[in-house]
C-alpha cells in the first residue's frame, strides 16, 4: 500500500455525533451511527499534532475482524463496513454500527502482570485491591485471567475500580454478565493470538445496551485497546516490546523533554514510521493477511 499523509480529521455532510481522540462519529439515523477512524494519536491524555498514516485503517479493519470472529460468542454493534458516497481517503476506515446506550465502564481483562497492574502489585501485592500470590514478576502470566473494571473517563485517566463498584452501580446481574462475557472474549482472542505467535497480555472492552440487549461496542482487540507481545521474544521479568504506540510514549518520555503541560511536540519521522509498521504487523499477524483497502460497499452496508 502506498503511504499517504495521515488523516487527522473528517468533514462529512452528516450530523456530527461525537469527535473523540481517534474517531469521528456521525449520525445516519435514529438507530445507526457511522464511525470513522482517523490517524490521530493520543498519549498521556493529549492528542498529538502528528498522526500515524494508516493507523485508523488498522484499528477499523482489525475491529471488524474480531467483531465478525466473535459474533457467536457475544453480539456486537457492527452492521456494515462502508457507506455509499464515502471519499476515497475514508475507505477501510468506517463502520456502520447500531446506536447503543453506552455502559460507562471499561471492562478490562488481564492475563499477565503488566502496566498499572504490575505497578500496584509491586506496591501492595494486589491488583485493584484483590490479593495475588506473592513472588510474581513483571510480565508473568497470572494463574488465571482476572477482570478489573475501570471508569470510563472522557478526559484524564481511567480509574481502576473493584468489581463491587460495578455491582453497586449496574446491579449484580449486569455486572456479572459483563465479567463473564469479557473473560470469554479474552479467552477466545488469547488462544487465537497464541496460534499466531502473539501473547494477548491484557485488553479492554466496551459494552452498550439496545432494548435490554447487551452489545460489544466501540472497537475490539486492537493495538489501542490491547497489549500484544511477540511470543518468541517474551521473557518473564522484563517489559516485552508491544505492538502498539509504546514507541511514541517512550520518545515523549525520554527524548522530547515535553513537560506534559505545554502543547505536545511533533513526532520525528522515524518514530512515526516504526509505529506504523508495528500496527501493520499486528494486523497481518492476527488476521493472516496484509492490510488492504476495504472492498466496495455491499448493498447491505448502505
Amino acid at each position: 500500500m502506498t503511504v499517504g499523509p495521515a488523516l487527522m480529521q473528517t468533514q462529512l455532510d452528516l450530523p456530527l455525533f461525537a469527535r473523540g481522540k481517534v474517531r469521528d462519529t456521525y449520525e445516519l439515523d435514529h438507530d445507526r451511527l457511522l464511525m470513522v477512524a482517523t490517524d490521530r494519536v493520543s498519549a498521556f491524555d493529549r492528542v498529538l499534532p502528528t498522526g500515524v498514516p494508516d493507523r485508523g485503517r488498522v484499528l477499523t479493519q482489525l475491529s471488524i475482524f474480531w467483531f465478525q470472529a466473535t459474533a457467536s460468542l457475544q453480539p456486537n454493534h457492527l452492521l456494515g463496513t462502508s457507506w455509499e458516497g464515502l471519499p476515497p481517503e475514508l475507505e477501510g476506515r468506517c463502520m456502520v454500527v447500531r446506536r447503543a446506550r453506552r455502559i460507562d465502564f471499561e471492562c478490562v481483562v488481564r492475563g499477565y502482570l503488566a502496566g498499572s497492574a504490575w505497578a500496584e502489585y509491586r506496591r501492595s501485592g494486589t491488583v485493584v485491591g484483590e490479593r495475588l500470590p506473592p513472588g510474581l514478576q513483571e510480565s508473568q502470566r497470572l494463574p488465571e485471567p482476572i477482570f478489573t473494571p475501570a471508569t470510563k473517563a472522557e478526559t484524564g485517566h481511567d480509574e481502576n475500580v473493584p468489581f463491587s463498584r460495578l455491582q453497586d452501580e449496574l446491579g449484580h446481574e449486569l455486572a456479572g454478565r459483563l465479567r463473564e462475557v469479557s473473560l470469554r472474549l479474552y479467552g477466545y482472542a488469547a488462544a487465537h493470538a497464541e496460534r499466531r505467535g502473539l501473547i494477548l497480555a491484557d485488553t479492554k472492552f466496551e459494552f452498550g445496551l439496545v432494548d435490554g440487549e447487551l452489545l460489544l461496542i466501540d472497537e475490539a482487540l486492537t493495538p489501542d485497546s490491547s497489549r500484544y507481545w511477540d511470543a518468541t521474544s517474551y521473557r518473564v521479568g522484563s517489559s516485552p516490546e508491544s505492538y502498539d504506540k509504546q514507541l511514541i510514549r517512550d520518545w515523549l518520555t525520554h527524548e522530547s523533554r515535553w513537560d506534559r503541560e505545554s502543547p505536545p511536540p511533533a513526532l520525528p519521522e522515524e518514530v512515526v514510521a516504526h509505529t506504523r509498521e508495528r500496527y501493520l504487523q499486528a494486523y497481518e499477524r492476527l488476521t493472516g493477511r496484509p492490510l488492504t483497502l476495504a472492498p466496495a460497499a455491499r448493498p447491505q452496508d448502505r
